[in-house]
């Protein structure tokens, strides 16, 4: 279903979101009926409790939302999300919300509405809301587009979201939002100087690809690196099994970007945005790269090979090095890389590196603007030596363990050309159902970077 508002009219139900302790006093000015209704049922205000009220006929009246204590909200987020699933299909019109919560809850409830559908009937949120007053609704109903494309790219299995279709689906965005678009594929990365690209995905099927899209004709310059493996079996350091069964989403960081360029498009931000999504699989065959090879990137660097399983920086280092010959005002690129960043900080935290202050500062003010939680950790230069292997310029994967989240950012900055720049290592999944979250891919930083652009590149 589209994830949009319901239209403003007098049919909206009224939907009153109630404190915990807020209850006595708002059941003080209500009817003798409604009370001993509220009691009867139980409904104390805690939060994600709801309730639906009958007038004197038995029709639908107003509804309840429980919302709980300041100290149960700050243990979640999209707390009304929750009640958009379990308040039966109607439209709500929300009552008593604090003015500075409604911009979040109501793009929580657009989340609710959202279902992976493409292979099995879903049932995702029935009941929708009136834009709140005071909201900018086509800006959350543009965010909530982004954040779909985002979790319909991660939730398709490589089966159906090969680099083929990840084309594909960069070709229609481009479409649908008047982008242009060009592809590099096959052996042409080798005549265009994308060695390591075409390395990494050349022993698919599908051959590997450099996808290329821009927009825009005035404003500072903005380039979107996402990593675009569409899966990853670890190649000749095969992955084991329970560790490959998630490998669907290592494209997390081109489902990121993209959808982060669809918010950025469809509100018409006055930026010259470019997209550079690197497509490959990282399979095993006989012409698969090795553990002990020695690559030559794009700008000229040798890249030991010492495990074949870290292919995204790989990649990634081509298209940043691409990038950066363009001098951008700022490139950003994401990616699933490490499993070190998901040890630091969890599932639900997008870590990101950058040496800004000011692009670091506009990020952590609007990541709780938002609630699109970021922390930033360091491009920390005593670890540049981890990444230097001695017999070539730079090692694919220290030995150790230690630090991997951040040799690994520090092994992308010496492709970014000195460019203004910031890293984000995602996970773009959730593991389990939340208000607003089905389980399933999910975007990571994207609303965050998006509040924080005005303020880091004067739009």
């Amino acid at each position: 279903m589209p994830l949009e508002f319901a239209p403003d009219g007098a049919d909206a139900l009224p939907l009153h979101v109630i404190e915990q302790d807020a209850l006595e006093d708002w059941l003080s000015g209500q009817s003798a009926n409604v009370t001993t209704w509220v009691n009867a049922a139980g409904f104390t205000g805690g939060l994600g409790q709801s309730l639906l009220l009958p007038d004197g006929n038995g029709a639908p009246e107003m509804a309840l939302a429980g919302y709980g204590t300041e100290a149960a909200r700050r243990r979640g987020r999209f707390h009304l999300a929750g009640q958009a699933a379990s308040l039966p299909e109607g439209v709500y019109r929300l009552e008593g919300l604090a003015p500075e919560r409604a911009a979040e809850e109501a793009l929580g409830w657009l989340f609710a509405g959202y279902a992976f559908d493409r292979y099995k009937d879903q049932k995702p949120a029935k009941a929708t809301l009136v834009a709140p007053e005071g909201v900018d609704a086509a800006r959350l109903e543009a965010i909530a587009a982004g954040e779909a494309l985002t979790r319909d790219l991660i939730n398709t299995p490589a089966s159906d979201m090969g680099p083929v279709e990840l084309e594909a689906a960069c070709a229609d965005l481009a479409k649908e939002q008047g982008a242009e678009i060009e592809v590099i594929r096959g052996e042409a990365l080798l005549d265009e100087n994308f060695p390591m690209i075409h390395t990494v995905g050349r022993a698919a099927d599908q051959a590997p690809r450099l996808i290329d899209m821009r927009w825009g004709g005035t404003g500072p310059t903005l380039t979107l690196v996402g990593k675009g493996v569409c899966f990853d079996t670890g190649g000749l350091n095969l992955k084991p099994g329970a560790s490959m069964g998630l490998m669907k989403k290592d494209m997390g960081g081109a489902a990121t970007v993209l959808g982060l360029a669809r918010m950025i498009m469809a509100l018409k931000l006055p930026v010259r945005l470019r997209v550079l999504i690197p497509a490959v699989e990282n399979s095993v065959s006989g012409n698969a790269f090795r553990p002990g090879d020695i690559l030559t990137a794009r700008n000229g660097m040798t890249v030991e090979i010492n495990n074949t399983d870290a292919e995204g920086r790989l990649v990634l280092a081509d298209a940043l090095s691409f990038g950066a010959e363009d001098e951008p005002d700022l490139m950003i690129s994401m990616a699933t890389l490490t499993g070190a960043a998901r040890v630091a900080v969890g599932p639900d935290i997008a870590p990101y590196f950058t040496d800004d202050g000011v692009l670091s500062g506009a990020l952590d003010a609007a990541a709780l603007e938002v609630a699109d939680p970021v922390w930033r950790l360091p491009f920390h230069e005593p670890y540049e030596a981890m990444i230097e292997p001695g017999i070539a310029d730079l090692d694919n994967a220290p030995k150790g363990g230690f630090a991997g989240a951040i040799t690994a950012a520090l092994f992308l900055r010496r492709f970014a050309g000195g460019t203004r720049y910031a890293h984000f290592d995602i996970y773009g999944w959730s593991q389990s159902a939340a208000p607003g979250r089905t389980k399933g891919g999910v975007g990571m930083g994207a609303r965050a970077l998006l509040e924080a652009l005005p303020e880091v590149l004067t739009l």
